[in-house]
């Protein structure tokens, strides 16, 4: 079987389970008015946070690629290269933090019920963005390989995707 249709599998197939995983906290109960309340104010909060920090990240990102795009040895494609990876990076970031703001009136409302049921919703809100991020980085390689594996540029595309990535990571 072919390498890259295998990781294109992996990567669909860790997205699928973030989705199921997905379904099944937001499927939990939110919990008492008065943990809904404090559950959409943290929301507020962290949305807004979360708008401020990636209008900084973009920024941060722009300089980046328009340096990397000059540099005679690197070039258009690396800097694309690397605004793809910090877009990757940002998109499972974001998932990542829209689940555990909607996850957190369902962990409490879970834990009030046993320390379990706290533990599974909380575990699997955790686990939609490491899937997230495994899925879309693997899905994300798979097409800078398919569109440059022929390419020497390659060898200079892939770690400046990874490059993207981390940057955007470290900072978010």
């Amino acid at each position: 079987m072919n390498p890259i249709l295998i990781a294109v599998i992996a990567g669909v197939l860790g997205l699928v389970c973030a989705d199921f995983m997905a379904v099944y906290v937001l499927s939990r109960e939110q919990g008492s008015e008065r943990i809904r309340e404090i559950s959409g104010a943290i929301k507020e909060g962290a949305l807004a946070f979360l708008g401020r920090e990636y209008r900084i990240l973009a920024i941060f990102v722009v300089v980046v690629a328009i340096i990397l795009g000059v540099i005679p040895l690197l070039g258009l494609w690396v800097a694309l290269s690397f605004v793809f990876g910090a877009f990757c990076s940002g998109l499972a970031g974001y998932i990542g933090m829209n689940m555990a703001i909607r996850a957190n009136s369902r962990t409490v409302a879970a834990v009030q019920k046993s320390l379990n049921q706290g533990l599974r919703v909380s575990f699997r809100s955790g686990a939609v963005m490491g899937m997230c991020v495994v899925g879309i980085g693997i899905l994300g390689l798979s097409v800078l390989y398919f569109a440059f594996h022929n390419n020497l540029e390659f060898l200079k595309i892939i770690p400046a995707f990874g490059f993207g990535a981390s940057g955007v990571a470290i900072f978010a």
